[in-house]
């Protein structure tokens, strides 16, 4: 009599779960190979939103996709003899239901199944740009405040959020430099945002960030020919060159005065004029005058002519009175 005990039957396959993730900064249906791979070859595509912007290409391509939500147990059935499950995901990622699976499989009481997450877009560098533009749109429609909004209303945060720019960079702190960037940043957005409604303020077409984006690109593109064209640029003084000769020739401005703010502070006003004059190779004896803005005058040119921003420099200096000012503040206390 044989008392050997027949061999346990194998177990089933545990099968597969494929986690498919995209991003909603890349146009839909544009997925990768591995991802049409897994939704080709899948027993079974579920998605709990029926919404989501990608079913509609996926059906297009001949895949079946449900509608469902299944917990994690159900999941991990759905897999048994084999089969391969992909989930199209959705919001974050489905946390509720991959925090599931990640009890059931620490519980040892479940064969899991292979469980694999496969990115299928990637968001590009700039991604997150288009989510600031999202958000500006929504505030801009929502907010009491920002809806009624102006580029001469908004022109002063833009002047305020420059300097506290510069500041941050002086200062050399990188967490407020970050900050201070997101804020400018924040400020085209905002008149782009503005302009694209074409209101009467502007007595214009309107235009929109894209329009901003695609005119800077075409100007950096034109202006560094030693980069997108046939000419060559061996040192920074040769690039200064292209740059001012071809924005010469766009411009086609009478006077190398030309273009210069006369708003902006007195002691870069005088600065850029003293740059010009010297890029252009003209002998200008500064002008006679009495009093200290003469005085700032000539200094600023001074400054200008050793490679000194006497705006800068005039910061520095403040600041070291400014820090003197609380030692003695302290000292009196």
């Amino acid at each position: 009599m044989n008392t050997t005990s027949p061999e346990a039957a194998p177990a089933a396959a545990p099968g597969r779960i494929v986690l498919l993730t995209t991003s909603h900064r890349v146009a839909p249906g544009l997925l990768s190979w591995p991802a049409w791979q897994a939704l080709h070859a899948a027993d079974e595509v579920l998605c709990a939103d029926g919404t989501h912007p990608q079913l509609p290409y996926l059906r297009e391509a001949g895949i079946r996709v449900a509608e469902a939500s299944p917990s994690a147990e159900e999941l991990v059935g759905m897999c048994a003899g084999g089969h391969t499950v992909v989930v199209v995901a959705t919001g974050e990622g489905e946390p509720a239901l991959t925090d599931g699976l990640a009890r059931l499989a620490g519980s040892g009481r479940v064969s899991m199944p292979e469980l694999e997450l496969l990115p299928a877009s990637y968001d590009l560098p700039g991604a997150r740009l288009l989510d600031l533009v999202q958000v500006m749109d929504r505030i801009r429609a929502e907010c009491p405040w920002s809806s009624q909004q102006t580029h001469k209303g908004l022109a002063k945060y833009g002047i305020e959020e420059a300097y506290e720019l510069v500041e941050a960079i002086e200062d050399g702190d990188r967490d407020e430099l970050r900050e201070e960037l997101g804020d400018v940043l924040l400020q085209v957005v905002f008149h782009s945002r503005i302009a694209e409604e074409g209101r009467a303020e502007d007595g214009a077409a309107p235009f929109s960030i894209d329009d901003v984006a695609g005119g800077i690109v075409a100007k950096l593109i034109h202006r560094h020919p030693h980069v997108f064209g046939d000419e060559t640029a061996a040192t920074p003084e040769e690039v200064k060159e292209h740059w001012l000769r071809t924005k010469a020739i766009e411009k086609q401005r009478q006077s190398v005065t030309d273009g210069i703010p006369l708003g902006q502070p007195g002691l870069a006003l005088a600065s850029k004029l003293a740059s010009r004059v010297r890029t252009a190779g003209l002998d200008v004896p500064l002008p006679k005058g009495e009093g200290i803005g003469y005085e700032l005058l000539a200094l600023a040119v001074r400054a200008e002519a050793d490679g000194t921003d006497p705006e800068a420099a005039l910061r520095a200096a403040a600041r070291t009175y400014r820090d003197a000012v609380r030692a003695a503040e302290g000292a009196s206390a």
